[in-house]
């Protein structure tokens, strides 16, 4: 009794575990079509809670830079962005902000700004997103301005899975107005970059 009462409990619980196929009649041909069902989940398992491909991407925490007392500007060199998700992503658009009493103005070569008064505050970017063009701060003076629309070439990463190419450079430079005292880790202007599938 108790070797039946085991293989009866062992038979139900295999059951309940198996995943249901139904079963297709072959017509006059010797042929038949069987249809493939897709569920995404959360877990991977079928029947469990429906939810997309999860997207994981790492950005910079920061963008430093260092002003000589000569005004040329040193930029880090190893500022990247990282796709750890599974599937392919792209750079969607990348925006910048001036902060803190800071103003944009046109990127170029830092003697443009020799007619500016000393803390008068401005800040010229540009910005190289792997192997793409340089994009840069234009003449608007606007304290928000975009500078990547829409993904251009270097605004694009495979997924985890393909190491060479699931990152790309973030290459960044920059001028500025003269200072009259010291900075230290002066918080001038914010980049935002945001990022989408590869659909």
């Amino acid at each position: 009794m108790k070797k039946f009462l085991a293989l009866t409990l062992a038979l139900c619980v295999a059951l309940a575990l198996s995943v249901t196929a139904f079963a297709a009649e072959i017509d006059d041909d010797g042929s038949g079509s069987t249809p493939v069902y897709l569920s995404s989940t959360q877990d991977g398992t079928i029947g469990g809670t429906p939810a997309p491909t999860a997207m994981s991407v790492t950005i910079p925490t920061s963008l430093p830079m260092a002003v000589s007392q000569t005004g040329n500007v040193t930029t880090a060199t190893d500022c990247k962005l990282v796709n750890n998700s599974y599937g392919a992503v792209r750079v969607k658009s990348v925006t910048i902000t001036a902060q803190n009493g800071w103003k944009l103005t046109a990127f170029g070569n830092k003697t443009t700004l020799a007619n500016e008064k000393v803390d008068s505050n401005k800040l010229g970017f540009a910005l190289t997103l792997g192997g793409g063009t340089q994009v840069a701060t234009d003449t608007s003076n606007a304290s928000t301005q975009t500078l990547i629309a829409a993904p251009v070439t270097g605004c694009y990463m495979s997924g985890v899975g393909n190491s060479g190419a699931n990152s790309i450079a973030v290459k960044y430079s920059a001028i500025v107005t003269p200072l009259s005292t010291a900075a230290t880790n002066a918080n001038i202007a914010s980049v935002v970059f945001v990022v989408e599938w590869d659909t």
